[in-house]
């Protein structure tokens, strides 16, 4: 060999090696790797089974089954456009880079899913790869999915093609170049779809299992509340540290004592998870609202149970940009506390004292509470901002219990003044939202 094949051949296999190493950094570690513990295959573990349907539904049809597992995956909130057919797609996903648009996932076969054989609904769902071939983008969480064994994917897959077919055909997206070139996925999953199924720790218990498999697999809780690296993908370095996720905070989910769940009660998280609301931290809005109203709320007990058991084990990521305490009740009269901005107190006087109270606990329901809740002491105010302008509609075991969204009420500038009052009085730091930050975050969740 030549001294200048031997070089070229030093530098290819340098290069080589750092991209290996530049991909391992920038991937990272998997959603599963915290915990350490021997993995097994499935079959070959014998504490349980933790994967499937919980036990009083073991012996029920395919169709019943995947109805549960379909639940559980909250299929129907990303496939449903508001006001539309269910599962007949067209939600808008709106991204720095354009537009994405769900597909239709029922049973019709110009528009839907009706064509699918079953291995082409396992390619879809475990490895983001469309029946045409087409790559999908990672909206839909197939890095998630991946962990779903192959018989609960086909029963999800069974459970849809038992819905009235829908013929809808979605609006075509709107990304913009390189981010419109699907055939670019191929190398994105190829790096970050770890592209394998579900193994129980056998140094864990069957709760904790379990609960790893409903929250990795089917609730993907990890796609909204941990933050993205370099390539757009989970960066399980900061697992559940939180992120900002389609215009709204999704918090800290971790076991960090100050900023994430490691002082709440399990009964707390079990009432949060099953009913969207825990006293003393808030109710659900926005995307945890939907997941807790179509999905969370419609798991047996034992199932809510596991999930706080696994959430438990997840080592703590502080969120440096949250307060460690909440603020006190505020006083009951609005002569007195903090005013921020004279604006603010004004809307607040004529269209939310009625409901929250001035002290912030409310005289109509526990779940309009505001003392005590993640989203008034955010500093950032996004999610206050948020449900000021988009409303919110809880399903609780009482009944709905709603508040009108204000967004056509009010002005970019009110919206801001009210939230930064808000968070000035009942929270323990002011936000500092602008007319312009209002229009942004109002921009993210229009439809």
């Amino acid at each position: 060999m030549s001294g200048k094949m031997r070089i070229l051949t030093s530098v290819v296999a340098i290069a080589i090696v750092a991209a290996a190493v530049g991909v391992f950094i920038i991937r990272g570690p998997g959603p599963l790797d915290f915990a350490g513990g021997t993995k097994v295959a499935l079959a070959d573990y014998r504490a349980g089974k933790p994967t499937g349907v919980p036990a009083k539904l073991e012996k029920a049809g395919i169709v019943e089954r995947g109805e549960y597992l379909t639940k559980a995956a909250d299929c129907m909130v990303c496939h449903t456009r508001p006001g539309e057919k269910e599962y007949s797609g067209g939600l808008a996903f709106k991204l720095p880079f354009g537009t994405l648009y769900s597909t239709n996932i029922t049973p019709d076969k110009d528009t839907g899913i009706g064509n699918y054989s079953d291995q082409d609904f396992l390619n879809a769902v475990q490895h983001g790869k469309r029946r045409d071939g087409a790559r999908l983008y990672p909206a839909m969480p197939y890095t998630s999915y991946t962990f779903m064994t192959d018989e609960d994917v086909l029963a999800v897959k069974a459970y849809l093609f038992s819905l009235p077919a829908v013929r809808a055909k979605a609006p075509d997206n709107t990304l913009s170049f390189p981010f419109n070139q699907r055939w670019a996925m191929m190398f994105w999953s190829a790096v970050f779809n770890p592209d394998t199924r579900f193994a129980p720790d056998t140094s864990k218990s069957p709760e904790w299992n379990r609960g790893a498999y409903l929250a990795e697999a089917l609730a993907h809780c990890g796609e909204c509340h941990t933050p993205r690296n370099l390539g757009f993908a989970l960066d399980n370095r900061r697992k559940f540290a939180g992120a900002i996720t389609a215009g709204w905070r999704a918090f800290n989910i971790s076991s960090d004592k100050a900023t994430g769940l490691g002082n709440w009660s399990d009964q707390d998280l079990i009432s949060y998870l099953s009913l969207g609301h825990a006293p003393g931290h808030g109710s659900a809005s926005g995307p945890m609202g939907e997941a807790v109203d179509h999905s969370l709320s419609k798991l047996v007990p034992e199932d809510i149970s596991s999930i706080v058991a696994y959430l438990r084990s997840v080592p703590p990521q502080p969120s440096p940009d949250l307060p460690a305490t909440t603020a006190p009740v505020a006083p009951a009269s609005h002569r007195e506390g903090v005013t921020a901005d004279a604006r603010g107190k004004q809307v607040f006087a004529s269209a939310c004292a009625s409901c929250h109270g001035w002290s912030g606990e409310s005289p109509v329901s526990p779940m309009a509470t505001l003392t005590g809740t993640w989203a008034v002491n955010d500093p950032a105010a996004t999610n206050v901002a948020q449900i000021v302008l988009s409303g919110t509609k809880r399903h609780t075991p009482d009944g709905a219990l709603s508040m009108p969204a204000f967004g056509h009420a009010y002005t970019d500038d009110e919206i801001a003044a009210v939230a930064n009052y808000v968070t000035a009085r009942f929270g323990t730091k002011g936000s500092k939202l602008t007319a312009k930050d209002v229009a942004e975050l109002r921009e993210q969740t229009a439809e």
